[in-house]
């Protein structure tokens, strides 16, 4: 008889043989990577280990993390032997002996954490492996506990899979709901899929099932808007950057290079900056982008924002006198509004806009170029390309699991300009030319205070850009489902 439940949170059992990904199921279903660990060694996990799913505050399920069985056979064979009228009864007798706290103490555990503790069990199985007897002597061992086992079929993208003859083995066995959901790239809906099945393997707590999709749901709706205004703080940051380059200075080859070198490293940190914000809220580390399948990062460190061959791409879709500079990666002038200001009467206009608007930052500017001072700024093309990149970045978060230890598979080469989200892209850049009269808001101290802002005007050019981005992410998706 299983324990009672005093908190009313529906408990599951994950169990399956040693090694088939347990650990990282439920690190992608809890969005937990610190829970457990995993490794390609087997046996990784020797003891059960309860982690919580909470929605609106409190324990929905229960997943209990049990260890691998190891020995099917040998122990299949061992409770035949022993009495009982059913199977359960034997299962019980075993638990019951010497040899629960002996040689099958591995086994034991299992069988208890879904026998005492569990009001179901996902079966985790690495369609990889092919159909050996200990596998079949697992699924009646489990069976024989009574408790409802959803299978779910692990690994299914590799090119070695053997799917079908897995899910022919089940339904002779009789478990014919069966669920595809691999722990290192989900599928889109799978877990909407995992725990609608699970419904009707559990009648009574279908409603709560229902409940923790739709919570799934909003989460995912909510963390994707949060992900969108982490870009869009990183890309008012960069529009905000400056430098003032004495005329000597400029007319110097090697110091103009370190002039130009230096905003780029500033830009660079700050989209370096906003990858670390999109791994933390999708519940990754920072070293977890180099051993993920993410294309938006190519392998590299850290963002490239000055490929010239991107930037010359990212200038085209802007239009026209929007990328100044593309070679350097910067605009090597006045900006104002995203444009150059190089000729007599551009700069004679302006200049009489801000005297009849007062100084302010632009009058500060206008005076130094009449002294020969020149001013460097990120060009719109280079925060074409981070969008592009950052936003590529979380439709591969979105897809990816928290237990894969093996290395990506490098993409061909970056995007930009080229996909049906740049129009949206466009007009995200477009939407951070406010910051290019605020230097000071390249100044806030944390990631924080960039989201929430001190300032009503930069925390509304934040929101503008971001609205910006999902419609962006939104036309990324749409091409993705298209055959």
């Amino acid at each position: 008889m299983s324990k009672p439940n005093t908190d009313g949170a529906l408990r599951i059992a994950v169990v399956g043989h040693t090694n088939v990904g347990k650990t990282s199921l439920l690190r992608t279903l809890t969005r937990r990577v610190d829970f457990g660990e995993v490794s390609d060694r087997p046996g990784t996990t020797r003891y059960v280990e309860a982690i919580d799913l909470r929605v609106e505050g409190r324990a929905a399920v229960r997943f209990l993390d049990t260890p691998g069985l190891e020995d099917a056979v040998a122990l299949l064979a061992h409770v035949s032997t022993l009495s009982g009228d059913t199977r359960l009864d034997r299962v019980r007798h075993f638990l019951a002996g010497p040899e629960a706290r002996g040689s099958f103490e591995q086994e034991a555990k299992v069988l208890r954490a879904l026998l005492e503790q569990s009001d179901a069990a996902f079966v985790v199985i690495d369609t990889r492996e092919p159909l050996l007897p200990k596998y079949r002597d697992e699924i009646e061992l489990l069976s024989a506990c009574g408790r409802p086992l959803m299978p779910v079929l692990n690994f299914v993208r590799d090119p070695n899979t053997r799917e079908e003859s897995w899910r022919a083995m089940l339904a002779e066995s009789g478990l014919h709901a069966v669920v595809r959901f691999d722990a290192a790239a989900p599928f889109t809906g799978a877990e909407h899929e995992l725990y609608t099945d699970l419904g009707t393997l559990l009648p009574a707590r279908r409603d709560e099932l229902r409940a923790v999709v739709r919570h799934l749901e909003r989460e995912a709706q909510e963390r994707r808007a949060e992900a969108c205004r982490v870009i869009a703080a990183q890309l008012i940051d960069c529009a905000a950057l400056r430098d003032e380059v004495e005329g000597a200075d400029w007319d110097d080859t090697a110091r103009r290079e370190q002039a130009i070198e230096q905003l780029r490293r500033q830009a660079r940190a700050r989209a370096q900056r906003g990858v670390d914000g999109l791994l933390s809220l999708y519940g990754f580390r920072p070293g977890d982008a180099a051993e993920a399948p993410l294309p938006a990062l190519e392998g590299r460190s850290s963002p490239d924002l000055f490929n010239p061959e991107l930037l010359k791409r990212a200038g085209l879709q802007l239009g026209g006198g929007a990328a100044v500079g593309a070679a350097l990666g910067v605009v090597a002038d006045l900006a104002v509004g995203g444009a150059s200001l190089g000729a007599g009467a551009a700069l004679g206009g302006a200049l009489g806009g801000a005297l009849s608007q007062g100084w302010g930052p632009f009058g500060r500017r206008l005076m130094g170029r009449l002294r020969g001072t020149r001013e460097l700024s990120v060009e719109d093309a280079a925060l074409f390309v981070m969008a592009d990149q950052q936003l590529r970045l979380v439709q591969a978060l979105e897809q990816r699991g928290h237990g894969a230890v093996a290395p990506p598979v490098q993409p061909d080469a970056a995007h930009a300009g080229d996909d049906p989200a740049s129009d949206a892209l466009s007009d995200a850049v477009r939407a951070t030319r406010p910051a290019r009269a605020h230097e000071e808001w390249a100044q806030t101290p944390s990631l924080r205070d960039r989201l929430s802002g001190t300032s009503g005007e930069r925390s509304e050019a934040v929101d503008a850009v971001a609205r910006d981005l999902e419609r962006a992410l939104r036309s990324l998706d749409a091409a993705s489902a298209r055959p």
